[in-house]
């Protein structure tokens, strides 16, 4: 019985604004005092030990400090005009580059927030100038800028792995299709809103500056050729098995410093920025991971998994009803809680009860991180319209925001469906370059 009160406490501090880790810290000191007496103290000291020696952990202030280069490295510039001379001419073009934009920097380094604030500055001020509509250019930069989440490598994934007991390498390499698959639904979406309504997203016309086709590919090469080189540095040695995640992710790191020297950006101030953005970004999330570990620890013992096993057991709805009430719950959860929240409260739950359905981990995985997508654009919480409110000019209003994310909500829930329906989409390339079984 202890056990079952522990949530409804939990999420009471939260909604009273409590910060999220002692929220979850609060709990389980106090319940595991009340069941375990002073024996709680012990428990924590080897919960603390096993996160802190915890060597793939090691990967998130290596991502994290990627990012935080790469977001003062200048490259996004020349990537996003590069980008934008092909695909211009097209149907909603300028959107269409900025998803793809979105979906190299993502690839680059594994960082929403950096992600989407970079690229907002760039592609807000071309959209407004060629009377892009306001729900539009709302809606691309949230969608396509947290597209991090889905496309590798992802602090998402390197958090999540260690909790749902999953390789971090199969996690990064079963992203790829259903990122690509989730991108390729925005991009859908976008040209076919624009050729239906034109007005959303005028043409931008022919200029006698537009450079020439060999200008054109040589002026891409150039803008493609660090951050292709990075992807391969990171997800191409984590695929060919060259590194693990937590040494791709050094690499990673020491790309993005040389890179940073390359463009002539780095300086002792770019760079103690990015330090002390690490150290605040790595600090939050192993806080509140150790916080999530102590909780789910006092609730395993106080017999929250006998309790949970026997109410889901109850409900007899099969295995699939099982999976779309896990689902459900995520997405219900992405309305008040931000993603490491949701993984560290309701994952430890889920994944027994995934294994004895005879699912698999890494489809079910993927699953998640798609379901985890949509907390990023749903209110109240919506991150990604919080970072977009940093950069938007006031111009482009929080009713812009709120109805142009609405659609791509909608995409989201297309490619669960889809991954759903064939988990070969995330379990194929695993197989094929890991040995998955």
């Amino acid at each position: 019985m202890t056990a079952i009160v522990m949530f409804p406490v939990l999420f009471l501090l939260i909604f009273l604004g409590c910060p999220v880790a002692f929220a979850l810290l609060g709990v389980a000191f106090a319940f595991g005092l009340f069941v375990f007496g002073d024996a709680v103290l012990f428990q924590f000291t080897q919960k603390i030990e096993d996160v802190a020696s915890n060597f793939v952990l090691a990967a998130v202030p290596l991502f994290v400090f990627m990012g935080a280069m790469l977001e003062r490295s200048g490259i996004a510039e020349q990537l996003f005009n590069a980008i934008h001379l092909w695909t211009r001419r097209m149907p909603g073009g300028l959107a269409v580059g900025t998803v793809i934009m979105c979906i190299i920097f993502a690839a680059s380094t594994g960082v929403i927030g950096a992600t989407e604030t970079v690229v907002g500055l760039l592609a807000i001020p071309a959209m407004m100038r060629h009377n892009y509509a306001k729900p539009l250019i709302s809606g691309t930069i949230c969608a396509g800028g947290s597209l991090g989440t889905i496309i590798p490598p992802s602090v998402v994934v390197v958090v999540m792995g260690p909790i749902a007991n999953v390789s971090i390498g199969d996690l990064m390499v079963g992203m790829v299709f259903p990122g690509l698959i989730l991108s390729g639904l925005y991009i859908l979406y976008i040209v076919t809103l624009c050729l239906l309504n034109p007005a959303s997203a005028p043409r931008v016309p022919p200029s006698p500056d537009d450079p020439a086709f060999a200008e054109k590919v040589a002026i891409t090469v150039k803008a493609l050729f660090p951050p292709l080189a990075m992807i391969f540095a990171v997800l191409g040695s984590i695929m060919l098995g060259w590194a693990a995640p937590t040494e791709a992710a050094a690499i990673g790191a020491f790309g993005a410093f040389l890179l940073t020297l390359c463009y002539g950006k780095f300086s002792f101030a770019t760079f103690k920025e990015a330090l002390i953005k690490t150290l605040v970004v790595t600090s939050m999330i192993m806080f509140i991971l150790l916080a999530g570990s102590l909780f789910t620890g006092v609730y395993v013992g106080a017999g929250g998994m006998r309790v949970m096993r026997e109410a889901i057991q109850s409900l007899e709805v099969g295995p699939w009803g099982l999976l779309l009430i896990f689902l459900a719950l995520v997405f219900l959860a992405g309305f008040f809680l931000e993603w490491i929240s949701i993984l560290l409260i309701l994952v430890p739950i889920f994944m027994p009860f995934v294994l004895k359905s005879g699912f698999e981990p890494v489809w079910f995985c993927m699953l998640l991180l798609v379901m985890i997508q949509t907390s990023y654009l749903t209110p109240p919480m919506a991150p990604a319209i919080f970072y977009l409110r940093g950069v938007a000019p006031k111009s482009i209003t929080l009713k812009h925001m709120y109805s142009g994310v609405l659609p791509f909500i909608a995409i989201q829930l297309v490619a669960l469906a889809i991954v759903a329906a064939f988990p070969q989409t995330a379990l194929w390339l695993p197989q094929q370059l890991l040995g998955f079984q």
